[in-house]
Parts: C-alpha cells; sequence; structure tokens
C-alpha cells in the first residue's frame, strides 16, 4: 500500500524520477557541448567548452550507472535531447562564442536551483546521491561562472535568449521527470 495522500509518490518513485532527469539533463548537457563544439571547435572558447564537457561526460556516466544499479529507465526522451540538444549548442554557438557562453549560464542557472532542491529533499538514507548531486552542482556553478567570465551578458539579446534557454530547460526538466 502506497502511504500518504492519493496520487502521492513512494521513495522508490520519487528517486527514480530524481535519477531520471539528472541523466536526461546531463545527456542534454553533453549534447549542448558538442553542438557548441561543431561549431567553435578550433574558437578561443573551444578548450574551455571541452572542459565543461568532459565533466558533463562523467556526471552522465554516472548517471548511467546509477540507473542500471537502482533498475530506472532513462527518459522516454531521450531521443528529443539529443537533436534538442546538439541544435541549441551548435545554434547558439553559431550566433558566437559570448552567445555559447550566454546558453551555458542559463542552462546552468536552472540546473543548480534544480540540484539544490533535490539536495535538500533527499534524507540520510540517500547521503551518497546527495553528496554527488551537490558535486556535480558545483561543477555546473563553477560552468555558470566560467560563462560570465567569458562574457555572456555580451552575446546578443542576451535578455532574451537566457530567458528562452531557461524556459526550455525547465520544460525539459518537467518532462524528463515524468516521461
Amino acid at each position: 500500500m502506497k502511504p500518504g495522500l492519493p496520487g502521492e509518490l513512494t521513495k522508490e518513485e520519487r528517486l527514480a524520477r530524481i535519477l531520471r532527469v539528472d541523466h536526461a539533463g546531463e545527456y542534454g548537457a553533453k549534447r549542448i557541448y558538442a553542438g557548441q563544439l561543431a561549431v567553435l571547435g578550433s574558437s578561443a572558447s573551444a578548450e574551455t567548452i571541452r572542459h565543461m564537457a568532459d565533466q558533463e561526460e562523467r556526471h552522465l556516466k554516472t548517471f548511467d550507472d546509477l540507473l542500471t544499479e537502482r533498475h530506472v529507465r532513462p527518459t522516454l526522451l531521450s531521443p528529443v535531447w539529443h537533436v534538442a540538444g546538439y541544435a541549441l549548442g551548435a545554434a547558439t554557438a553559431m550566433m558566437g562564442e559570448k552567445a555559447a557562453m550566454a546558453c551555458t549560464e542559463a542552462v546552468e542557472e536552472v540546473i543548480d536551483e534544480h540540484y539544490a532542491g533535490q539536495a535538500a529533499e533527499l534524507g540520510d538514507d540517500e547521503a551518497a546521491l546527495r553528496d554527488t548531486i551537490e558535486d556535480f552542482r558545483a561543477d555546473e556553478l563553477e560552468h555558470r561562472d566560467t560563462a560570465r567570465e567569458h562574457d555572456a551578458a555580451g552575446a546578443p539579446g542576451y535578455e532574451l535568449l537566457t530567458a528562452g534557454v531557461k524556459a526550455g530547460s525547465r520544460l525539459a526538466i518537467w518532462l524528463s521527470t515524468r516521461f
């Protein structure tokens, strides 16, 4: 029997959603950086983007392993995130290095909020997962700060661009949690 109110998730269901959405997010981030590197692979910011991409690859590998260990399926929307992430990365990179950094800044701000909420929700019985999320959150904050150092705010249409990327990121989180 499920405890709590009707429609309330069990602990196992909630953990599955956390793992599913975080895996999807890290996969999306990997694809964003792949799109950026396809356009900016020989630019001044390429090494910085590669460093962030490598960190996202480590995050993705961790969540791949956690999905397997805990018998949680990935989001059904992975094919969408495969295309959408790459397209977002490539499109912002085509707008220039500052726009690519604005994209990174916007995504990482949303992920910071998302990971902070998850870490606060997880109890001591999930301390290892909470610590992993906090570790990855620190990397994401580093990415946000790096983007700011690379003049993300100087991107054309910065306010509109970052608002759109944030809205899309929040929608992707909502969808990936449920599907």
